[in-house]
């Protein structure tokens, strides 16, 4: 029987894993001492195979010799066939079901959306725990059947799929903890809540960059849908707009990590009115966007959300206003103290016998203040020296001799003293 043209699995792990490419290494799991068998087969003697292999981009389209396989990869535990030109999963089959230790598989971007995966082929995959059919267009059909065969399956990864619906598989998912969806166009809530039919021990839902609109469900369906989920990912969720849905994650009874960046509805806030706002709605959270919720953050966030809804019309004050009301009583408004540093200040310039006061900027460099005060003194810039007296400073006048030094590095503020002197010659 013909092999399909291309480069087969073998091929390309004698050619990356020989000797000469990946020189032998003592340890477990590094060199694989395999006979040369009579008919002289063309590979080394020994490959040195970690348990991790990676072949990703290496053109393979089909497995190769399959007892070669199973001599050489029996102690491999992850393979990363990405971006390669396997579209039969017949073939796929061939190379994990000689891997028999095989726990993580990545097949992102194989053209494998045309081949029909028959149960007998995803039989093979049972022992995989971590699955990556990223940018595959894997079917849900095929989604499924991997589901029925994969009892230990705990990470699944569907991203850049095109998918716009979900289809319900007719047997639940009891051993996924992690679904990574991003990418698709999954707009409706009622798709979402399929995945929490089919998974229901979920514990990470990642659906960043869908078009995921409002969360039309009650809190009670939502705590029955996803009841362990721990972490949810809604990045740049276009449609989410308003703080209802928001407050609907408050029904999963688990979730204490979620990330909300880059949603319609938080656009017109300030980054730190962002966070403490969902600080203050999501009382549950430990983590939010990635960053830890301290006790004392906390407390500042909902502080917080107390006093930015105190002037809000009674019918706009969201629920959770009142409760924090309950737990903190009505707080006062913050008084209004302005930290901008002085953009300028007034001094006493000092030539002479003269005494003349002006407002200088704060800004300038003491080359741009001689170029002010030339008019005043009737001195040249570089026949002019300046010394600086604080009115509080205990050790008299500072020479200001570094042209390019900022004014405002010398903490000089209203009533000092600038005293000009003409350079001795």
């Amino acid at each position: 029987m013909d092999q399909p043209s291309g480069r087969s699995f073998m091929q390309v792990l004698c050619e990356k894993y020989s000797p000469e490419n990946f020189p032998y290494r003592r340890g477990p799991g590094m060199g694989v001492h395999v006979p040369a068998t009579p008919q002289g087969s063309p590979m080394k003697d020994r490959l040195n195979l970690p348990s991790v292999l990676v072949l990703n981009s290496c053109g393979i389209t089909c497995a190769g010799d399959e007892n070669e396989i199973a001599a050489f990869c029996a102690h491999v535990s992850e393979l990363d066939l990405s971006d390669n030109k396997l579209e039969d999963w017949h073939e796929v089959s061939k190379i994990v079901s000689n891997v028999p230790h095989l726990e993580f598989l990545n097949l992102s971007s194989n053209p494998l959306s045309l081949s029909v995966l028959e149960r007998r082929c995803a039989g093979s995959f049972a022992g995989v725990r971590k699955l990556v059919l990223n940018n595959s267009k894997a079917s849900w059909e095929t989604v499924h059947t991997i589901l029925q065969e994969l009892p230990d399956l705990e990470e699944l990864f569907l991203c850049l799929n095109d998918y716009e619906t979900v289809s319900c598989s007719p047997v639940c998912c009891q051993s996924l903890k992690l679904l990574h969806i991003t990418d698709n166009n999954l707009q409706d809530w009622t798709e979402i809540r399929k995945l929490g039919i089919m998974f229901p021990s979920l514990d990470t839902l990642i659906l960043a960059n869908n078009n995921l609109t409002t969360i039309e469900e009650s809190e009670d369906s939502l705590a029955r849908l996803f009841p362990n989920l721990r972490s949810i990912n809604l990045h740049k969720s276009a449609g989410l707009h308003c703080w209802e849905d928001i407050d609907k994650l408050n029904s999963f009874p688990k979730l204490e990590e979620v990330k909300l960046l880059g949603i319609p509805l938080l656009q017109s806030y300030t980054t730190e009115e962002r966070r403490k706002l969902l600080i203050a709605r999501l009382p549950s959270i430990v983590k939010l966007n990635g960053s830890i919720v301290a006790d004392g953050e906390r407390e500042d966030s909902e502080r917080f959300f107390i006093r930015y809804y105190m002037e809000f019309p009674e019918e706009e004050v969201p629920f959770r206003y009142h409760e924090l009301v309950t737990k903190y009583g009505k707080l006062e408004p913050l008084a209004v103290v302005d930290l901008r540093p002085q953009s300028s200040v007034k001094v006493e310039i000092h030539f002479q016998d003269k005494v003349e006061e002006m407002s200088i900027r704060l800004d300038q460099t003491v080359a741009e203040l001689k170029k002010q005060l030339k008019t005043v003194v009737q001195l040249s810039t570089s026949n002019m020296l300046l010394f600086y007296l604080d009115q509080e400073a205990p050790f008299g006048p500072e020479e200001m001799k570094y042209s390019s030094r900022a004014l405002h590095s010398y903490g000089i503020r209203d009533g000092d003293k600038i005293y000009v002197e003409p350079r001795i010659k």
